[in-house]
């Protein structure tokens, strides 16, 4: 059982540290392509679409002790999942509410607050995700859990860039930016392995967190990164969304 939180932990980890990647181009440049970056989220889209299903609903209807069952965890749990993405995103509403209109550091504060709040979600997901898995020393068995990291690592990175760019036009300094971008996502290992050990000590409730991480990451995608990838590009996102779910469709499905 402590191998699956410890796996979580590190697969969290490793999407923090994307993060802080993405954080690190403001230390190299002022501004980004801004469609290698919609490309980028147009395809990080369709990963975290495949990994909802197949690494995320699909094993909870498994799990489920009959189709009844099944029908009501996923259904209540990827609703309760987007619930929770609402609460969240009104939080994060209210906060910027609240900021200052000059930049300083009580702005600061808020914003990284609600950055913060944002990605915890994502934390809870790949923790979820990893607490599901049986136990093993064999790494293979992780692989679904994997798929699902992968995911959200992918899109973490364009995510960083997003967040430390821009505060870098608001006057701050590359390397404060680069902090305050990387820091937005240092609550995902945290609460991944919370997620984990949720999971693996409250077994029965897992097909219901399972759909709640899978409703968390398709609300992610369709409220935020795919309308951020069609901005100024058409159809360059809506490929790349294509080709990144047939990659993990394929992966899943083999592996």
């Amino acid at each position: 059982m402590y191998i699956n939180v410890f796996y979580a932990f590190v697969a969290t980890f490793v999407t923090w540290a994307v993060t802080a990647l993405g954080s690190a181009t403001v230390l190299f440049f002022k501004n980004t392509n801004e469609g290698v970056l919609n490309k980028m989220l147009g395809f990080s889209s369709g990963v975290m679409i495949a990994a909802s299903f197949w690494s995320l609903i699909n094993p909870a209807i498994e799990k489920s002790a009959n189709k009844y069952y099944a029908v009501i965890n996923t259904t209540a749990g990827i609703i309760f999942g987007m619930v929770l993405m609402l609460v969240a995103d009104s939080v994060v509403k209210t906060i910027n509410n609240k900021c200052l209109i000059k930049f300083n550091d009580k702005k600061l504060i808020m914003l990284v607050l609600s950055i913060t709040i944002h990605n915890i979600p994502e934390g809870l997901a790949v923790g979820v995700a990893f607490g599901a898995c049986k136990s093993s020393g064999d790494l293979s068995v992780f692989i679904p859990a994997m798929i699902v990291a992968i995911g959200i690592a992918i899109q973490n990175f364009p995510e960083g860039a997003a967040v430390s760019l821009p505060l870098l036009n608001y006057g701050l300094s590359k390397k404060k930016s680069f902090f305050v971008g990387q820091l937005s996502a240092i609550v995902e290992p945290i609460f991944g392995v919370i997620g984990a050990i949720l999971v693996v000590y409250v077994n029965k409730i897992l097909p219901f967190c399972l759909s709640i991480a899978a409703g968390c990451m398709i609300y992610v995608v369709v409220d935020e990164l795919v309308p951020s990838a069609k901005e100024g590009d058409a159809k360059g996102p809506t490929i790349s969304f294509i080709i990144g779910f047939i990659i993990m469709m394929i992966l899943d499905v083999t592996l």
